[in-house]
């Protein structure tokens, strides 16, 4: 293809543990693009064993779409100033440092949707008032929408606690209201 200048792509497939097919690691993934010269490819293996199946995404960096969907705790990181709609998914848990490298990672974010079930463990509502004091606060200075449907507690404090994240006015917020109760 001596023609094509810059090729922009974003694939992510998923593949069922039923298949018997086995993933590439990301190490073989980037061996396959050796000779595409014009961007740098990042890859990421994700295996979700409670799912039955294997995620594969490959993208070009830098990352030009508006969306990002289903980051993982292995996201590979980096500066994406044009994507403006983030949702995070995972088998495991998210830590409040998770939750700061996506802020950095993404500081333009207007959407943001968390599906997780699993509890937060070293919880910061555990610690003294003056641990908390120096724990970083995660800011979204641009989020307009949070969704936390299928989500443990512990991320709608998360977010909805002041000593943890700093939201701006006007948010629109979406959310189980029995999970408010606890």
């Amino acid at each position: 293809m001596p023609q094509l200048n810059k090729f922009l792509f974003n694939i992510c497939s998923f593949i069922h543990l039923n298949n018997k097919i086995n993933l590439l690691s990301n190490e073989d993934i980037q061996y396959s693009f050796k000779d595409f010269n014009y961007d740098k490819i990042i890859s990421c293996v994700n295996c979700f064993p409670e799912k039955q199946c294997d995620e594969c995404h490959i993208y070009s960096y830098p990352y030009t779409q508006r969306h990002y969907y289903y980051i993982r705790n292995n996201f590979p990181w980096g500066l994406f100033k044009c994507v403006r709609q983030v949702s995070l998914y995972d088998e495991h848990l998210f830590q409040h440092e998770f939750f700061i490298r996506i802020q950095k990672s993404f500081p333009f974010i207007e959407k943001l949707t968390l599906y997780n079930k699993k509890a937060q463990y070293n919880k910061q509502y555990r610690k003294s008032k003056e641990d908390i004091k120096h724990l970083s606060i995660v800011e979204y200075p641009y989020l307009t929408n949070l969704i936390l449907y299928d989500t443990h507690y512990d991320y709608i404090e998360q977010f909805l606690l002041d000593n943890k994240t700093c939201l701006a006015n006007g948010l629109y917020l979406s959310l189980n209201y029995k999970s408010l109760k606890k």
